[in-house]
C-alpha cells in the first residue's frame, strides 16, 4: 500500500494491522488457504502470500510489525554546525544565487551529515529551529519611497484596467439567451 506524501500509518494503525497479520497466521497454522483468508481477512491474496512466506521464514517474528521507521534526526551539535553553514551564504557551497531553497539546504545536509531528508522535512526542520523564509535584512539602496508612494496614488489609478459596466461575459449561461 502507497502512503500520501509526508505520512505513513500511526502507532494505532500499525498495531491493528499487525493483529490481522497475527490472525493470518493462526489460520495459517490450521491449514486455511491463502484465498479464504483473504476474503476472511478482506485483504489482497498478495498480501496473504507474502505474509505466509514471511511466517515460513522467520515465523510469528515474521509478520510482526517492525514498527514506525522514524525520520533522521540530527543532533544538536550537527544543528549547530548546519545553521553556522547556513549562515555562510549559499554562495560559498557552490550555489549561484544568493538565496536557500529547501533543495538547496536539503542537499547540503546530505552532504554534511549523509542523513538524507525529504524537502518536506527539510523545511519542518528549519521551522522548528527557528528558521523562515528569506526576506532581505536590509533595502535596496536604489528605493525610493517617495516614488513609490506617488505611483501608488497617482499613477496606479490611471493604469489600472476598469470592468466595463455592461454585461461580463459573451458566453451563454442563461436557459433564456439558448
Amino acid at each position: 500500500m502507497r502512503y500520501a506524501q509526508g505520512g505513513g500509518l500511526t502507532d494505532a494503525k500499525r498495531a491493528a494491522r499487525e493483529r490481522i497479520r497475527l490472525e493470518a497466521v493462526g489460520r495459517f497454522e490450521s491449514g486455511a488457504k491463502n484465498r479464504e483468508i483473504a476474503v476472511a481477512l478482506r485483504g489482497s491474496e498478495r498480501s496473504v502470500e507474502r505474509w505466509r512466506r514471511q511466517w515460513r521464514e522467520r515465523g510469528e517474528e515474521g509478520v510482526r510489525s517492525k514498527g514506525s521507521p522514524g525520520r533522521p534526526r540530527l543532533s544538536a551539535d550537527q544543528i549547530a554546525k548546519l545553521e553556522r553553514e547556513l549562515e555562510r551564504g549559499p554562495l560559498v557551497h557552490g550555489w549561484a544565487d544568493q538565496r536557500w531553497t529547501l533543495a538547496g539546504v536539503k542537499t547540503l545536509i546530505g552532504r554534511l551529515f549523509h542523513v538524507g531528508y525529504t524537502v518536506e522535512g527539510t523545511w519542518r526542520l528549519l521551522k522548528r529551529h527557528g528558521w523562515s523564509w528569506q526576506q532581505p535584512a536590509r533595502r535596496a539602496i536604489e528605493c525610493d519611497d517617495g516614488a513609490l508612494e506617488l505611483g501608488k496614488k497617482e499613477v496606479w489609478p490611471q493604469v489600472k484596467v476598469r470592468r466595463p459596466a455592461g454585461p461580463g461575459s459573451s458566453v451563454r449561461t442563461r436557459p433564456a439567451s439558448r
